[in-house]
This record gives structure tokens, C-alpha cells and sequence, in this order.
């Protein structure tokens, strides 16, 4: 029988990144998924990144995760997003070779010595009622395990619905797991269904290219990882068309054949990535919707039109693509379809991903209710190195909200749970000065050398690059200007008669590092990639300096632990509703409970009050 520390369910996003950051730490990892074409399999659209989504990639690369390293090898175009607005709100995103993303999820796969890839089904956890001590393969072979991590995807239960056909599966061409759904359901798990989307797939060579505006990537790309310095593929072009009055008519007429809208799902949908249908209904003012035309790859023509996912028959789907602008012989290769699957309440994990009523079971992905390959890989990476550090006896690594944005989508998720699928987005951040995706890095990278998931040549990469910030800095910092000596120099600042240090004067929002560098020659050497981010930090600085001094005000209560056994009940003053949630989520401190929906003020003060009085009956007992 095999024995290893940490078995991983499931070859997505989730499943890859969590084996990857366990095997890092050294523990014997297996992961078990049902083919070897699973691995790094793009489900949805071929792109990685955006808005907020490029934040965690970005905070996955400080960690030394696999996502970044393969999206940049497979990235066909670069864009940097919100490029006109502040840095804090940038999301690097990049369209995808799909099949060069799979293959290069395969490879850095295989380049870890602690793990092993095991191709099979997973029906059944081996154990006990409260406790996970391996897994049941569909032979019925038995892998034991100290930790196992489950990350079924859209694959738990699934069902796609084409119009009024429904059939099970994880994805177009692959199977479903239901046995180990039942099993899930057996541990009296708090669960519900979700769906998500998917537009039809179109041949390019159908298409007529000519009509249709072209959207090109960016000049110089904006790489994921830090550790990538050029290119690997040809870069190619997006196109850009809409629907049009006759599109939204075809889909109007037959809205009652959608699978949604005709009563065959009862799983709620992501508000902010809706069908074709829900656009037409929920904005039936638009006359027009943009459509954005994917190549998956250079080798493939095959399109992914972004904008139209839907549940419509294949009929009806011919019908409305062909009234498109640029579409009207347009190929159907595959048609779109809804899945709907079961997911987990969030709220029944603790902020390491592991299930509080099971042992050493973890949750990670879509099964705790996001959606997208970048938060599903996020949790992955929490879940690999939560067990992985679990099994060697230490503490989880902590990911708070003020030190990143994975921080706030497991405190979220863990806190208030979800009522349809989690997206993460900038705004969700209320430390989004300082949690940039320029500078995840400076964030992450010495949390992840101090728990040992980082190589040797990331480090060093990292420091080399920190000592030129530091020394930077220090010349921007050691020269002092005055008003009249700035203003020859084009930069306009009041007449005061105050010196400003070169630093002060780069965090003025019109002053570039570039204007600089006739007051100093010591800045005449300075690196792009280096003045860039001393420029960023400049720019923030003064905000961030106020968020801190905030955000300090705040830490003393919020860091107060809560016992896991406290009993909210017995809490004179408290509402049945707030300690039935206070229950079910088992906040692990004052600033988790602040955070549950419905939490007032007057609920925390009395949540305090019964914290010291357990605090004066201990010190009374150890007197």
C-alpha cells in the first residue's frame, strides 16, 4: 500500500498548485486526477490574469507557484489593464496558447522530486466518520495519507445543460464525480449548487477578420513572473465585434429553450461574468454588446468568443452568432453550455483551508464557491502548504488582508461565505495601496523564504533586486533641493522655502523618476525595472503611511483570539441569528468576527466582555 503526506484530488488549477507548494516544502505529495490531460487544462477561456485576478498571479509567483511561469511561456498577447488609472488597480492579463499552457503545467509538474502523479478515480476517502486517513481509488486500492486536499472543480455532481439536454460531466468530454460528491454529503457539510458558462467555440477560418476592429496587445509586455525577462511566442491580435438588435431578438424569442430561463438549473450563476441571456434580460436597454474574439492558440484556429457564454440549444446558438457583425459564416466547432455543480459553504473551513468538522481534510477551488483559474490556483497554493507545513508539525503560513489579496479571498470566503460564485476584484481590498501587483514580491517573497517554498535562484533574484531599490532610494533620499532649484528644473513646487529630499518629490503625482535625473547624476545608471518600482513606492508612500497608522488603531481588538469551544449562546445580549453564524464560522479573532455579515458594534462589545471574563476566571483559577 503507498503511503505519502499530502494526497491532492483533482489536476486543475487548484489541484496543481497545491501539489506544486507541497512538494516544494518537501512532503511526499501524490496527485491524483483522472488523465494526464487534465493537468493544466484551460476549461473555460485561454487567458490568465485581469483585473484584481492579475494580483494573485502575481502573489502566487512571490511564493514560487507554477501559474505565472506558465502563462507567461504560453502567453500569445500581454496586456496591461487600467493602464491609465494608479498602479494599486493595474491587472496584468494574457491570452493563452492552450495547449503550451498545458504543456507547461505538465513540465514544471515533473520537475519536482517529491511528487508523484497518479492517474485514476477517487470514490471514497479512507478513514473514519471525523477523520480523512487516505483515499479509495475506483479499483479499490487504498492510498494512505497524513493530509488530503480535494479540489474537484467544476466536477463534484456536474451536469452540462445545452437547451433542454442535460448530461453529466465535469467539462465538455469528461466525466463527472459523483461518488465522491456522496461522500461529501455524508460528512453533513453545509453545500449548494453554482453554475458557470462557457460561449460556443468558433472556427477562425470562418470568419471574416476584415470587418472587425483589431485589438492588439501591449508594445513592451507586463510579465507575471518576476523571473521572466523576454518573450517565448509569436504575438498575435484579438478582434472586436457586438451584438445587434437582431442577435438579441433571436435570443429574446427563445429564452424559455435557455436551460436557465427554462427551469433545468437551480444553481446560481457569477453576477459579473452573465450569459448572453442574462444580458439581454437584465440590461434590456443595451442595443449592443462587445464580443471579444479569443484565439486559443497558434497552432488551433479555433476562436473563443468572450462575451456570449450561454445555455441556448445548438440551433439557436447557430442563429445568433451568424446575425453578428463579422460572424455571419462563422463555424460553430463546439457549442456553449452551462454547468452546474456542488460546492461547500466556505464558512465550514478554517483560514487554512481545512474542514473544521474533518481532520485532515482540505478544500480548495471551485468547490468552496469562486470561480476562475486564478482564485481556484490561489487556494490551491494555501492548501499545499497549509498541509504540507501540517504534516511537518508547523503552524500554517498566514495570509492576512493587510498583507495580500489572497489574505482577503480566504478571509472573505472563511467569514462570509458566498452566494455565487467568488470573483476577486480591487475593490474587495481595503489595503490596495499597498497590496499592488508590482510589489508582491517585496510582500511575499521573504514570508515565503522564511517557510522554505521558495527556490534558491528566486531569492537571490529577489534580493539582487531589493539592494538596487534600497541603494536608489537612498541616493533619492540623501540630495535636498530647494523650491527655486526644483522649478529650474521644470518641477513645479511652491515657493516655501523648504528643502524636499529627490524621494519626496517623486511621490508628487505629475513627477516622473526621468525628471530627476538632471539634479543627480547618481540616478543616470539606474535600471528601468528598477526606478519603475521606487517610483511606484514613492507614489504611494504618504497614503500608505496613513493607511498604516489606521490600520494600527484597529489591529489591538481585531487580534484578540477566540477560543474555538467559546459559547456565543451563552452570551447575554447576543441575537440567536448573530451566534448561529458565529457558530457555524468559529472566527478565529475579533477581526474575523467584525467581518461576518450582519455583525454590528454593540455585538462586538459584547463579544469582548465575555472574552475577559473567561480571561479573569483563568486568572482566578491559576491564582
Amino acid at each position: 500500500m503507498k503511503h505519502f503526506d499530502v494526497i491532492v484530488i483533482g489536476g486543475g488549477h487548484a489541484g496543481c498548485e497545491a501539489a506544486a507548494a507541497s512538494a516544494r516544502l518537501s512532503a511526499r505529495t501524490a496527485l491524483l486526477t483522472f488523465n494526464k490531460d487534465d493537468l493544466g487544462t484551460m476549461s473555460c477561456n485561454p487567458a490568465i490574469g485581469g483585473l484584481g485576478k492579475g494580483h494573485l498571479v502575481r502573489e502566487i509567483d512571490a511564493l514560487d507557484g507554477i501559474m505565472a511561469k506558465a502563462a507567461d511561456y504560453a502567453g500569445i498577447q500581454f496586456r496591461l489593464l487600467n493602464r491609465r488609472k494608479g498602479p494599486a488597480v493595474q491587472g496584468p492579463r494574457a491570452q493563452s496558447d492552450r495547449s503550451r499552457y498545458r504543456h507547461a503545467i505538465q513540465n514544471l509538474l515533473s520537475s519536482y522530486k517529491d511528487l508523484e502523479i497518479i492517474f485514476g478515480e477517487v470514490v471514497d476517502f479512507f478513514g473514519s466518520d471525523d477523520e480523512v486517513l487516505g483515499v479509495v481509488l475506483s479499483d479499490g486500492s487504498v492510498i494512505q495519507s497524513k493530509k488530503v486536499i480535494l479540489t474537484t472543480g467544476t466536477f463534484l455532481n456536474g451536469v452540462i445543460h445545452i437547451g433542454d439536454k442535460s448530461e453529466s460531466g465535469g467539462r465538455m468530454g469528461a466525466q463527472a464525480s459523483s461518488l465522491l460528491a456522496n461522500k461529501i454529503y455524508g460528512y453533513d457539510l453545509p453545500m449548494g449548487r453554482l453554475k458557470t458558462g462557457t460561449p460556443p467555440r468558433l472556427d477562425g477560418q470562418t470568419i471574416n477578420w476584415e470587418q472587425l476592429e483589431e485589438q492588439p496587445g501591449d508594445d513592451e509586455p507586463t510579465f507575471f513572473s518576476s523571473l521572466t525577462k523576454a518573450l517565448s511566442c509569436e504575438q498575435v491580435s484579438c478582434g472586436i465585434t457586438h451584438t445587434n438588435a437582431r442577435t438579441h431578438e433571436i435570443i429574446r424569442a427563445n429564452l424559455s429553450r435557455s436551460a436557465m430561463y427554462g427551469g433545468h438549473i437551480e444553481g446560481i450563476g457569477p453576477r459579473y461574468c452573465p450569459s448572453i441571456e442574462d444580458k439581454i434580460t437584465r440590461f434590456a436597454d443595451k442595443n449592443a454588446h462587445q464580443i471579444f474574439l479569443e484565439p486559443e492558440g497558434l497552432n488551433t484556429s479555433v476562436i473563443y468568443p468572450n462575451g456570449i457564454s450561454t445555455s441556448l440549444p445548438q440551433d439557436v446558438q447557430d442563429d445568433y452568432v451568424r446575425s453578428i457583425y463579422g460572424l455571419e459564416n462563422a463555424k460553430i466547432t463546439q457549442p456553449g453550455y452551462a454547468i452546474e455543480y456542488d460546492y461547500v459553504d466556505p464558512r465550514c473551513l478554517d483560514s487554512d483551508l481545512s474542514v473544521r468538522s474533518v481532520k485532515n481534510l482540505y478544500f480548495a477551488g471551485q468547490i468552496n464557491g469562486t470561480t476562475g483559474y486564478t482564485e481556484t490556483a490561489a487556494q490551491g497554493l494555501v492548501a499545499g502548504l497549509s498541509a504540507a507545513l501540517s504534516c511537518s508539525g508547523k503552524d500554517p503560513v498566514v495570509f492576512s488582508r493587510r498583507n495580500s489579496y489572497i489574505g482577503v479571498m480566504i478571509d472573505d470566503l472563511v467569514t462570509r461565505g458566498v452566494q455565487e460564485p467568488y470573483r476577486m476584484f480591487t475593490s474587495r481590498a481595503e489595503y490596495r495601496l499597498s497590496l499592488r501587483a508590482d510589489n508582491a514580491d517585496q510582500r511575499l517573497s521573504p514570508i515565503g523564504k522564511e517557510i522554505g517554498c521558495i527556490s534558491n535562484e528566486r531569492w537571490e533574484a529577489f534580493s539582487n533586486k531589493m539592494d538596487k531599490i534600497e541603494v536608489l532610494r537612498n541616493d533619492l533620499r540623501s540630495s535636498s533641493f530647494s523650491p527655486n532649484e526644483l522649478n529650474a528644473q521644470g518641477i513645479n513646487v511652491a515657493a516655501d522655502g523648504n528643502r524636499r529630499s529627490l524621494y519626496q518629490v517623486l511621490s508628487f503625482p505629475k513627477v516622473g523618476f526621468l525628471d530627476l535625473v538632471g539634479l543627480d547624476k547618481r540616478l543616470e545608471h539606474a535600471e528601468p525595472e528598477i526606478y519603475r518600482q521606487v517610483e511606484r513606492d514613492a507614489l504611494y508612500a504618504n497614503y500608505i503611511e496613513r493607511q498604516e497608522k489606521d490600520a494600527e488603531r484597529l489591529k489591538k481588538d481585531e487580534a484578540i483570539a477566540i477560543p474555538k469551544d467559546f459559547s456565543y449562546e451563552k452570551i447575554e445580549g447576543l441575537s440567536a441569528e448573530l451566534a448561529a453564524k458565529l457558530n457555524l464560522i468559529k472566527p478565529e479573532n475579533i477581526g474575523q468576527a467584525q467581518r461576518i455579515d450582519g455583525m454590528t458594534p454593540a455585538a462586538i462589545l459584547v463579544i469582548l466582555a465575555g472574552l475577559k471574563v473567561i480571561e479573569r476566571n483563568a486568572r482566578a483559577g491559576n491564582a
